[in-house]
């Protein structure tokens, strides 16, 4: 089959902007098997001393997650941070409204600052405003990160944690806009409300970085005139926006899926201008970056879920929104990951949501193994080789339409810098059935040769993996060709694929 041509060029002075390693993040709520059955499973043949799973920590260090947004989402809204320290003996069980489960409190969060420790990642605490408000988040951080002679970081002290946790970023909430949450409310109540906790917790911590909520997802019809009216309070005392969005292949249109990515860099621009029209209102000097802290595909257990909550409420650790991930949601995941990579100017935090068993790039079974489910790969090699400086590549690639984008290309790509003096091209051939011949013309960079082409590619765009078998696993390809300063390589149909050039030995 003739291949598709598609070209790149590249030039060392066109700079989208500094990668923030943070976009590499994930995200852990008490939600179905996250925490419990997930993270944490004592007794488990892998358990620690305190109960958490090695095997799923290895997995976790192996992705370099450098910070995971803990404990929620919709949990938040109804969390009591005081239930979860203390001797685990007198924790309280609670009703777990959000999902319907008896929340026990084994794990609150000092034991979830340790087991962050442990996997190498910063937390970013979110803090109750649906059901609670200003006092209560300024308890928490007094909690966590005063270092003593308070009421609060004493009693942290009695508990067994000498030094304060530290934590430096915190969201004010979560999806405030959602009629779903509990506590939600109008962007005027939402950006008073935000505001004035922001200004309180500066107060005990100075240091901090607060992230405010921005819409739950672009269909929002307040969108995007709840992230100006926020903002309007909120612009500033916070540093980050928050964004959420998740993708669906419900109708089974892969072409139309994969285009998806489209989607999400519009969100993106319409947040970003919307948080500079704010700042042009206010005559201010300061830029309001993004945190895009919830992201995913999520769509496979829908129905289930529903049926789980409906049928059995109340459960400990119910089985819910164990999405298993096909080859065709990995090369997906792979293009919201570029897509993140083309505005990594604004975009300076992210989390895949979620980090275990729940939308998940890891999988459990209890009492059994932890393994990687196809998602886990993009991830990994952005988390790996997408740190650095994003370039601006120019692209000239075929295009085709699809029921819901038109113009979408078949080619989609980002490049980036590394710390190292290497450069990594990331692309996405979106076409499923031709190869494409990838030109990558490099100005201005000195000599490079290929030092390695991995390739995630496969004829059966559902396959997915499971504890017994692994089929979708990236391979070592040997395609790419380094000729003066021109790169070739050819990508397969449908594949995702990561090509690091380093530099000549001078």
């Amino acid at each position: 089959m003739q291949a598709m041509q598609a070209k790149i060029t590249l030039d060392k002075d066109y700079v989208i902007g500094e990668i923030d390693k943070r976009i590499y993040g994930s995200f852990v709520e008490h939600l179905g098997r996250c925490v419990y059955g997930g993270i944490y499973e004592p007794g488990h043949p892998q358990a620690d001393e305190e109960g958490f799973r090695r095997d799923v920590l290895e997995l976790v260090k192996e992705l370099k997650v450098p910070i995971v947004r803990y404990p929620g989402g919709n949990f938040v809204s109804g969390y009591r941070w005081e239930d979860g320290v203390g001797p685990r003996e007198n924790r309280p069980r609670r009703l777990e409204t959000a999902w319907k489960s008896i929340e026990t409190n084994a794990v609150g969060l000092n034991e979830f600052c340790n087991w962050a420790k442990k996997a190498g990642s910063e937390v970013m605490m979110a803090v109750n405003l649906g059901t609670r408000g200003i006092a209560e988040a300024c308890d928490l951080l007094e909690y966590c990160n005063h270092p003593s002679g308070s009421a609060l970081s004493d009693l942290r002290r009695s508990h067994g944690w000498e030094k304060p946790h530290a934590i430096k970023t915190w969201c004010l909430g979560n999806e405030m806009d959602g009629p779903w949450q509990m506590g939600h409310k109008t962007p005027e109540e939402y950006g008073r409300l935000a505001a004035e906790t922001a200004r309180a917790m500066r107060m005990i911590d100075p240091t901090i970085e607060l992230v405010s909520c921005g819409s739950s997802n672009p269909h929002m019809p307040t969108q995007p005139e709840w992230e100006a009216i926020t903002l309007s309070e909120t612009y500033d005392v916070v540093d980050f926006i928050s964004m959420h969005q998740y993708f669906s292949n419900a109708a089974d249109d892969t072409p139309n899926f994969l285009a998806q990515t489209m989607s999400m860099d519009s969100f993106i621009r319409s947040v970003v201008a919307t948080c500079d029209y704010v700042k042009a209102k206010r005559r201010s000097k300061k830029t309001l970056n993004i945190s895009f802290d919830e992201w995913n595909v999520w769509f496979h257990s829908n129905q289930a879920d529903d049926k789980v909550m409906e049928r059995t409420p109340w459960g400990l650790a119910p089985h819910l929104l164990e999405d298993v991930y096909t080859f065709e949601d990995a090369l997906l995941v792979g293009g919201l990951l570029i897509t993140l990579l083309t505005h990594a100017d604004r975009v300076k935090m992210a989390c895949m949501a979620q980090l275990v068993n729940v939308i998940a790039p890891i999988m459990t079974a209890q009492d059994g193994a932890a393994w990687r489910q196809t998602i886990y790969w993009p991830l990994l090699h952005a988390s790996l080789y997408g740190r650095g400086t994003a370039l601006q590549p120019v692209i000239s690639s075929p295009k085709y339409d699809t029921k819901t984008f038109t113009d979408v290309p078949a080619l989609h790509a980002a490049a980036v810098q590394n710390e190292d003096g290497g450069v990594t091209i990331f692309a996405l051939n979106r076409d499923l059935q031709q190869p494409m011949t990838l030109s990558c013309e490099l100005r201005g960079f000195g000599g490079y040769h290929v030092g390695e082409q991995i390739e995630l590619a496969g004829a059966d765009l559902k396959a997915v993996n499971t504890e017994k078998s692994q089929p979708v696993t990236p391979r070592k390809a040997g395609s790419a060709k380094m000729s003066g300063s021109v790169l070739e390589a050819l990508l397969p149909a449908a594949s995702w694929n990561v090509i690091r050039l380093e530099k000549d030995a001078q």
